[in-house]
């Protein structure tokens, strides 16, 4: 395709040099074999290397071509964006991901007969196992080995990984008189709202009365464990190894990243960042960043 056809899936500010050059790939800006037909995006934080691109077709934002307009390479056709991270990611979308079809139910899946679900709108993965009265609603697609326990709701649009287990039993015990721990049975569900994607290995606990909750929007990356009555608000992203205690209550736009754990029973308020391999023992506040073990806030 020519850069004047593709400019309408990078949708730039303004273009620089020639849109006819023909594009054959994507590639990554700083490879050897990045060239005259070669189509790439380079962040802001890469500016000191502008030089080290020889040829190619590169997506910059407005802001680095502000900063080195006077010293950008004329072998280059340079698309000037918003965000270029975004648009390169469009041009994927477009030209490289294939329309999802539904209606894909493997043969040795095993689906309880009280499960409702349209048969139509779903794709369930190989020896994927749904116990009784789950709801499963349109559009959401379900990886292999994964199992879905007793009165999970799925509304729509939701993906969810291989080898993931929802609904399981919480770790909760409670001494009886001779000293020896009883567990406490969990009657609750999870329910988990549009637009979540889940990722593989992840283990999401029922809660003990009511509903874990996961909001619209929420991304969940491998192997992260969410426990019993935890709720999660809408657009908020857990990094792999996660560990999110019982009862947690995370706001919205929040952002856990890779190998945080989080005690039981604490409130991570909207848009607050919790750092890398944090221990958080108490609440966080709204707009925080907090980061270590124990989590202390590093935003001032």
């Amino acid at each position: 395709m020519i850069l004047k056809e593709l400019q309408r899936f990078i949708n730039p500010i303004f273009f620089i040099q020639n849109f006819d050059t023909e594009v054959l790939e994507l590639n990554i800006v700083f490879e050897k074999t990045f060239n005259i037909n070669s189509l790439g995006w380079l962040s802001d934080k890469n500016i000191l290397r502008l030089n080290d691109i020889k040829t190619g077709n590169v997506i910059i934002s407005e802001k680095m071509y502000s900063t080195s307009k006077d010293n950008l390479s004329k072998n280059i056709n340079w698309f000037v964006v918003e965000n270029p991270r975004k648009s390169f990611a469009d041009v994927i979308e477009h030209f490289f991901v294939e329309v999802k079809k539904y209606g894909k139910i493997h043969s040795s899946s095993i689906i309880s007969n009280s499960v409702i679900f349209n048969p139509a709108t779903v794709n369930i993965g190989p020896n994927v196992v749904i116990e009784d009265d789950v709801q499963i609603g349109d559009f959401c697609e379900i990886g292999a080995n994964t199992v879905l326990k007793k009165g999970i709701i799925l509304k729509s649009n939701i993906s969810i990984g291989s080898n993931c287990t929802l609904g399981g039993v919480g770790f909760g015990y409670e001494k009886d008189k001779e000293g020896n721990y009883r567990v406490i049975h969990h009657i609750g569900n999870v329910f988990i709202s549009d637009f979540v994607e889940i990722g593989n290995n992840v283990c999401i606990d029922r809660a003990v009365i009511g509903s874990t909750q996961i909001g619209r929007n929420v991304k969940i990356d491998n192997l992260v464990h969410i426990a019993h009555g935890v709720k999660i608000d809408e657009n908020s992203l857990i990094i792999a190894n996660a560990m999110i205690g019982g009862s947690v209550s995370i706001g919205k736009n929040v952002w856990i990243s890779p190998s945080v754990s989080i005690r039981q029973k604490l409130t991570i308020q909207d848009d607050s960042l919790i750092g890398m391999g944090s221990v958080v023992v108490k609440d966080v506040q709204k707009n925080d960043i907090v980061l270590g073990v124990p989590a202390k806030s590093i935003k001032n």
